[in-house]
């Protein structure tokens, strides 16, 4: 390798920054979901074509590699700018949400207004992940603004719980089970960031109400929500009961295909239950890493997330200020709450969901709002970085002061 290869290599690792671990982690991550994404997709290529298995493969590899370069422009981002950039962004995804439940995009003919088609490259966007990572971002700013404040409840129920309420409100209708992991979220950040748990309780309690009173909503006047909440009594019903109708059809497909698994699996690329199985690429990858990879790329998988889980309580214990602690708790505890649920639902932990599986399944807006929420993460160990440079590089200038002999070498 000659001495300016070196150099330009040299040159482009220097401008990423930030926790090396995680992006490595995180790209390992992406190059291994070619594996089960090739495999998965071949079900989906014979029904609908669109370029073969192979389209769907190039498809992937483009998300991903805009999915890292939103990781790397975001990265460079001082993390104090997202305090500012979540309360302008908090109306336009309001006003996204309300467009999205409004226009009503029908997939396949079954109700799924939770996406808006992007006009100049005719692809959808699922408007519920930005807003997910937008008011985390919005809660966390405003936690932080209560630091060694006695906090009333009334003054926080127009600037936190409205925004909230107004956000998984939203959601709820068209996706229920990003509705409730959202709020859930939510609730953990507030608990995290010292809000008083007595106020909680109350916020709880409404969240029922709201519940409660939209389900008996969408009974009495079924027309305005079809499917949906029906969709999720009958996949709470067939998890408890453990009934084998078709509504689960997907579970059981999922668990024969991890008991084809075993230990070592069927070999890359030879899963069966891919067939079957209608999101094996998507909401069920995890059942087909399992299949064809084992029990032993079951756990690889589970080990990567529980790493960055690592890494996020590192940078947020590490982070100078209540805000930077906060915002990586708000943005990376999701990722990984995320990848637990997709992989509970594949072995039957929880009723199905819908939930990808970050930066394995396909997908770009799961993709992209993952590497959103890495991208700040790692702008806050990037400014940790900067702190330790800049102590280090005091330290070695107050040395100098207290030693005449390198003073007068400088000098000379």
């Amino acid at each position: 390798m000659s001495q300016t290869e070196t150099h330009s290599k040299i040159n482009f690792f220097s401008y990423i920054k930030g926790d090396k671990l995680i992006w490595s982690v995180a790209a390992l991550l992406a190059l291994f979901s070619f594996l089960p994404v090739y495999s998965a997709s071949s079900n989906l290529a014979y029904l609908y074509g669109d370029g073969g298995t192979l389209g769907y493969l190039v498809s992937h590899a483009v998300y991903l590699v805009l999915g890292f370069g939103i990781i790397f422009g975001i990265h460079r981002i001082p993390y104090h700018y997202f305090q500012g950039i979540s309360i302008l962004m908090m109306p336009v995804i309001i006003g996204l949400l309300l467009y999205t439940l409004a226009q009503g995009t029908t997939i396949d003919g079954a109700n799924a207004s939770r996406w808006i088609t992007i006009p100049i490259i005719d692809k959808t966007f699922q408007t519920s992940t930005l807003a997910s990572v937008v008011l985390m971002v919005y809660v966390a700013r405003y936690l932080s603004k209560l630091k060694d404040q006695k906090v009333k409840f009334k003054r926080t129920i127009l600037p936190l719980w409205v925004p909230v309420g107004l956000v998984c409100g939203l959601i709820l209708p068209a996706n229920f089970s990003t509705a409730a992991i959202l709020f859930m979220m939510v609730i953990i950040l507030v608990f995290i960031g010292g809000y008083p748990t007595k106020f909680l309780g109350l916020v709880l309690l409404a969240g029922i109400v709201f519940l409660s009173c939209f389900v008996g909503l969408a009974k009495i006047a079924p027309d305005l929500f079809p499917n949906r909440v029906d969709t999720w009594i009958s996949r709470v019903e067939n998890f408890s009961d453990g009934k084998d109708t078709k509504a689960d059809y997907q579970i059981e497909k999922a668990k024969i295909a991890i008991a084809r698994g075993g230990i070592t699996g069927v070999g890359i690329g030879k899963s069966v239950q891919r067939n079957f199985l209608p999101q094996s690429s998507s909401d069920f990858i995890y059942a087909i890493i399992v299949e064809e990879m084992g029990l032993i790329g079951a756990i690889g998988v589970m080990l990567a997330y529980l790493f960055i889980l690592f890494r996020i309580v590192i940078i947020a214990t590490k982070s100078g200020t209540v805000f930077g602690k906060l915002l990586v708790v708000a943005v990376g505890l999701p990722i990984i709450f995320q990848a637990l649920i997709n992989m509970g639902v594949a072995v039957e932990l929880f009723p199905v969901t819908g939930q990808t599986l970050p930066l394995v399944s396909s997908g770009g807006s799961s993709i992209w709002m993952t590497c959103v929420a890495l991208g700040i993460v790692l702008s806050v160990s990037v400014k940790r970085e900067q702190e330790i440079l800049k102590q280090e590089q005091e330290d070695r200038d107050a040395e100098k002061e207290n030693n005449p002999l390198e003073v007068l070498s400088e000098a000379i």
